[in-house]
């Protein structure tokens, strides 16, 4: 099987998106595929190539065994071997993926393109917001965009630091649907071209890539916000800072797993795990930080057809403003491991360090812990839906939580018919990845790649707080396990985009338990 390479310049954002775009697929080779072989290689088991990979942090630079001795391999090479292996292991053959990963490259391009002529915005938290040009580390395709080119999203997209207006639409009172509370649309202002709403009509903010990939609509624009949104990483998920108001949109485009629908048994649960969500910290024992929840309101949309909603559908979810203490900055956590002008970690010594890791695991770590065995709960507390309030110099304060959506609830504490339940393996599983996976080793790796030194000493330090949780829950199974596991669960992306799977499964490989005295 032969892909064709786009004509990318040999340098500046053609040579760093291909860059990056090799960093994400040997992170999932090396995660999920290949086996150590001898020293400095690594092995495909299926097809028996021989790889070397260089880098540290990031994997980098792979190069091919060959009669001839190592020959370095370009993405499309590379993307030719991981296909290759996938279809001798899985005997499942799949032409998409490889072009999605050229895809992603060639977004990745555009967007370090374009990003050269903006201005980063002077808020801390939007550059956070705004930082994730890699995208999701460990997946194939981080960036891919459905294939259409850069006039379909770049003025949309938030490593492009987008920001614009939101298209209004008016709904007739016998075709809306919502849920909860999603009233604070109403207070939306609106620069009007139509003339004012008549009886029986309610407005409905929608994203203009949304209508752009919709078509008709079947309702009539009357105009568009007076406030202005700017797109977060999640590039379905605006703010708005005047209103201080977050909307999370359907967006019928696959980003990494998943199409980004809002889909109707999810918006279903929303109000049940808003509920949940809301009451999940209120026994927190008193001597650990109380964190702050965005929380998903409601959510409005118009029936087209037979979608029930989907379409159109609009999450209303708190600001910030109501949530963050006065001298306290909020930052994605994800913008903080991936790096962005102004953050903490930059000016950091090795005390600060350790100071900062040991802040940011107590704000973190219990409550997430507390929601899991108190009330059944399995927040989505992967790097982008937790955000961390810093003080004025630069170390944590308060965490927040966001994001209902993905919220699970463990099937033996929460039997009622509707509940996005998992039993209690697999959401303990998933709580794992979340948490500790995707979230503390990509922190403590952002650390560990400024101050090398200390990566024993972090996990030694997160050890603590994981023992000291197990002390105050009267030693659970999961946390004596967790602490004694040689190996936790990271998601198999790779394969999972290769089988063609449902964006909502799961599928575990192991990796290494940094927890383990010693391990690191």
């Amino acid at each position: 099987m032969a892909f064709t390479d786009s004509l990318l310049p040999a340098t500046g954002p053609g040579l760093e998106a291909e860059s990056l775009a090799v960093t994400a697929l040997l992170n999932c080779l090396v995660r999920e595929v290949a086996r150590p072989a001898e020293p400095g290689a690594l092995l495909l088991p299926e097809t028996g190539r021989l790889l070397r990979v260089g880098g540290t942090r990031y994997p980098t630079s792979p190069a091919l065994r060959t009669p001839d001795g190592w020959r370095p391999l370009t993405l499309t090479e590379l993307a030719e071997l991981t296909a290759d292996e996938l279809r001798a292991a899985t005997g499942v053959a799949n032409a998409a993926l490889p072009a999605e990963i050229l895809d992603s490259r060639d977004v990745t391009a555009a967007l370090l393109a374009a990003r050269r002529a903006t201005v980063p915005p002077a808020d801390a938290y939007l550059r956070s917001e705004q930082a994730l040009l890699a995208g999701h580390r460990y997946h194939p395709a981080p960036k891919a965009r459905g294939g259409g080119g850069p006039g379909a999203w770049l003025r949309y997209s938030p490593e492009a630091r987008a920001s614009f207006a939101l298209p209004l639409l008016a709904v007739p009172a016998e075709d809306l649907v919502e849920d909860g509370d999603p009233g604070a649309l109403d207070l939306l202002d609106g620069v009007l071209t139509s003339p004012p709403l008549d009886g029986g009509l309610v407005t409905l903010p929608a994203h203009p890539w949304q209508l752009e990939l919709l078509g008709e609509t079947g309702l009539r624009p009357v105009g568009v916000t007076a406030a202005t949104a700017v797109a977060t990483a999640s590039i379905r998920t605006v703010y708005l800072p005047e209103p201080d108001l977050f909307c999370k949109f359907s967006l019928d485009v696959r980003i990494t797993n998943d199409v980004r629908r809002l889909w109707l048994h999810d918006l279903r649960r929303l109000s049940l795990v808003a509920a949940l969500v809301d009451v999940a910290f209120d026994d927190l024992p008193t001597h650990l930080p109380r964190p702050a929840v965005l929380r998903d309101r409601g959510w409005r949309s118009a029936r087209r057809g037979g979608d029930g909603g989907e379409a159109l559908a609009v999450i209303v979810r708190d600001g910030l403003g109501r949530h963050v203490p006065p001298g306290l900055t909020p930052l994605l956590a994800a913008g903080i491991s991936e790096g962005f002008p102004g953050n903490p970690l930059d000016t950091l010594d090795e005390d600060g360090a350790l100071l900062w890791w040991q802040r940011y695991l107590e704000h973190v770590v219990p409550p997430v812990l507390h929601a899991y065995l108190r009330h059944g709960i399995v927040l989505e507390c992967h790097l982008q839906n937790v955000l961390v309030a810093v003080d004025e110099h630069g170390m944590p304060g308060q965490a927040l939580f966001r994001d209902h959506e993905g919220v699970k609830l463990v099937a033996e504490r929460h039997p009622g018919p509707g509940a996005p339940v998992l039993g209690g393996v697999r959401a303990w599983e998933r709580l794992v990845y979340c948490l500790l996976t995707n979230n503390l080793c990509e922190i403590a790796g952002a650390l560990a790649a400024r101050h090398a030194r200390l990566n024993g000493e972090l996990w030694t330090r997160a050890r603590t707080v994981f023992a000291d949780a197990a002390k105050e829950y009267a030693d659970p199974p999961e946390l004596r396990d967790l602490l004694a596991a040689t190996h936790i669960p990271a998601k198999a992306n790779l394969l999972l985009r290769w089988l063609n799977a449902d964006g909502a499964a799961m599928r575990w490989v192991p990796i290494p338990n940094p927890l383990l005295p010693f391990a690191s």
